[in-house]
């Protein structure tokens, strides 16, 4: 084989975050009744706030701000929409929304079998996220698929954040292999295909929407599946 260690990203690229993010906020609307605090559109709400959480990981993962900052000001940004600049309120549902939401188990299509295929055919499988790490190893835990990981590697395991070559340095290291017979996986072409190109490893950009890039990943995949004919 070519490679032997997949490095693959969690959210967005094996555990689905929009499904699971949606159902959570949904959640949220009916236990603190924002239906009627806030709006009667979830649908315009669960719009605003991944675009705000989306603004707002992007600052994080360049080292803009901090991980406290972006748990509770996403949600902060998104009710300031609605007129409301209740930072009490903003702090309560993020800490709600992060109790909530490892408890979901929604997973890309074929991710298990994709895993077990893996497995079966030698390679080693590894994680690298910048999630939070509690919440990521209950997502791990609550989804099934933690048992096929060796190494998990976040952020705050790590000290530093993907695109960072510091992290992929580090999950070289704690894997105990090399760039040459490594390859990352994942879907955010920033943080995980720049950031291991950067690092000199090969990638796979796992792109289930159809985005649009002028990067040049080693492979593009739209379905995990399709790892079975590059794997």
């Amino acid at each position: 084989m070519a490679y032997k260690h997949l490095f693959f990203d969690l959210d967005h690229t094996l555990w689905d975050f929009e499904t699971n993010s949606k159902e959570t906020l949904r959640d949220l609307f009916g236990e603190y009744d924002l239906y009627n605090s806030v709006t009667q559109d979830f649908e315009g709400f669960y719009r605003t706030y991944s675009f705000h959480n989306k603004r707002l990981w992007d600052r994080y993962h360049h080292g803009f701000i901090k991980q406290e900052e972006l748990k509770w000001k996403r949600m902060w940004h998104t009710l300031l929409e609605y007129k409301i600049g209740d930072e009490k309120l903003s702090k309560k549902l993020s800490e709600a929304y992060l109790e909530i939401l490892p408890n979901k188990k929604g997973l890309f299509p074929y991710t298990i079998e994709i895993l077990e295929y893996l497995v079966k055919k030698g390679y080693v499988l590894h994680l690298i996220t910048n999630g939070f790490e509690k919440v990521q190893w209950r997502k791990l835990e609550n989804s099934g698929i933690g048992k096929y990981f060796i190494e998990v590697i976040t952020s705050e395991s790590a000290s530093c954040l993907k695109p960072q070559k510091a992290i992929f340095d580090f999950a070289i290291n704690r894997a105990k292999c090399c760039y040459e017979e490594s390859l990352m996986l994942g879907d955010n072409l920033d943080a995980d295909i720049q950031g291991a190109i950067n690092a000199g490893m090969d990638t796979v950009f796992v792109n289930h929407i159809q985005e649009p890039t002028d990067l040049k990943p080693t492979y593009i995949i739209h379905h995990l599946k399709e790892l079975e004919q590059i794997l």
